[in-house]
């Protein structure tokens, strides 16, 4: 049986919003989500300039999965600019 999640702290609330290129209809587009804890940790790390210890110490959470929470938003992130794809918000991770 997998461990308990630990409760994330998450001030992001996003959850249901959509980030698309103009121009080109949701339904043409690819749909990538970025889950809100995945959201929050890119926040705390990238735009207020926090460590990954202190981020993981606001979220409640471990150094560790601060570093995989900014890892995977990062990619999903770079991958719907490049790719023009649509971000979406989602609701809190599943790992």
């Amino acid at each position: 049986m997998p461990r308990p999640k630990k409760h994330r702290h998450c001030q992001c609330r996003l959850a249901g919003q959509i980030f698309k290129p103009t121009g080109t209809p949701l339904c043409d587009l690819e749909k990538i989500e970025l889950a809100a804890d995945e959201l929050e940790a890119l926040r705390l790390c990238d735009l207020e300039g926090l460590g990954q210890e202190e981020a993981g110490q606001r979220m409640g959470i471990s150094r560790g999965t601060v570093q995989r929470l900014l890892a995977a938003a990062r990619k999903k992130t770079a991958a719907a600019l490049v790719n023009g794809a649509a971000l979406v918000f989602g609701e809190r991770g599943r790992d």
